[in-house]
């Protein structure tokens, strides 16, 4: 091969490709030669093939194999990889499918955007509009990049694709659970969860006329894995990892720009508003998580809703089960009156079940309200001051 158009940046960047490779013996050869153009710096991982995989390696010196005794899935294929890189000393790698369906002139894409976003995870977006895309996975690429928006919060274009650029070093002491083709959804969530940028750049795709295509997705089961990976991850960013990643952004960027110092009034009247609604409504134990989690999809000020559903601080509550009672009395039939030295006992509220989720909603409708009149002058009137 006549030089690597990329190599000095490859080496100053300790960078290398990873090609997974199972029974793609038809394709590989001009995968590795396309990438052989920008490169020498290529791990090829065996995944147990039982054609001639390792004989089309074996004619590129410059490549170095790892193979598997049997097939493990591609997961465990690019985990493997990833190990090699970092055991090579690579900083970051950058993977490409075996069956050639991304082209190799989209690599120095990565490295341009690797320059820029340094430690960065790269996915290379496909254009899933073409007519050779497959409907199945038009579908697959809609419901993953949904899910991966609500469980990270970020908005990406493709999270399907297996052509991206990893920070190896970075995933090096991550504990992965999934072997197959799950674990490019596993790791992209979990890299955004650890606080790694993710970004994309657009890159083109190839799909073969159906005769001619290698595919080992498994439609039922591969996607049953998927489905059952998002309920896991979903449930994980709800309890524990978005309300992280609140309070990591605010350590990092800073007080004063999570309370949206630029935001307008009737935004942050809003988010208080908002905010005093779910601190109220009767979901006892998931208001702040589900607070955060829908001032996200509304796009309001997360720390301000999180501050203001704390309105149900213990001190409070009393009041604010009274109140809601007292406003149930007001729509239901046979209503249990209460008085303000009534006792408010557990059994009291079960009794009175209907009565009380009516009331809390309603009495929360209100309460927003209020907040939002009273809360929408005192910011306006801040704000003149400021600019005074």
């Amino acid at each position: 091969m006549a030089g690597y158009k990329l190599q000095n940046k490859f080496d100053s960047l300790r960078c290398c490709v990873i090609i997974p490779a199972y029974n793609n013996a038809s394709t590989l050869s001009d995968v590795i030669g396309g990438v052989l153009q920008f490169t020498s710096s290529v791990i090829v991982v065996n995944d147990g093939s039982d054609d001639s995989t390792v004989e089309v390696v074996s004619r590129f010196q410059q490549v170095r194999l790892v193979s598997h005794s049997r097939n493990l899935g591609k997961g465990m294929a690019l985990r493997t990889g990833f190990a090699e890189a970092v055991k090579a000393g690579y900083e970051y790698a950058i993977t490409i499918d075996a069956d050639g369906q991304h082209m190799p002139g989209d690599i120095p894409k990565f490295i341009d955007a690797l320059e820029q976003n340094p430690g960065a995870l790269i996915v290379g977006a496909r254009n899933m509009k073409q007519k050779s895309v497959p409907a199945t996975s038009r579908f697959g690429h809609k419901f993953s990049n949904f899910w991966y928006r609500v469980e990270t919060g970020v908005k990406l274009p493709d999270t399907q694709t297996g052509f991206r650029l990893y920070p190896v070093k970075e995933l090096k002491n991550m504990r992965f659970y999934t072997k197959k083709f799950e674990f490019e959804i596993e790791v992209l969530v979990r890299a955004a969860w650890k606080g790694i940028p993710v970004t994309y750049v657009p890159v083109d795709v190839y799909y073969a006329p159906k005769k001619h295509r290698v595919s080992h997705f498994r439609p039922i089961k591969d996607f049953a894995r998927v489905s059952m990976l998002n309920t896991c991850l979903v449930l994980l960013a709800l309890f524990y990892f978005r309300p992280l990643m609140l309070f990591r952004d605010i350590r990092k960027k800073g007080l004063a720009e999570i309370l949206g110092k630029n935001e307008s009034n009737h935004k942050l009247a809003s988010a208080i508003s908002f905010g005093v609604l779910m601190g109220i409504v009767p979901i006892w134990g998931y208001q702040t998580v589900t607070a955060i989690f829908l001032a996200h999809i509304m796009k309001l000020n997360k720390l301000i809703v999180f501050w203001s559903c704390n309105i149900s601080l213990p001190p409070v509550m009393p009041f604010i089960l009274f109140l809601s009672f007292k406003t149930g009395e007001l729509f239901v039939a046979n209503p249990i009156v209460l008085s303000f030295n009534s006792d408010l006992s557990l059994q009291l509220i079960t009794l009175g079940l209907k009565q009380y989720i009516i009331g809390a909603i309603i009495f929360a409708i209100a309460a927003a309200a209020i907040a939002f009149i009273i809360s929408y002058p005192l910011l306006s009137l801040r704000k003149v001051k400021r600019n005074k």
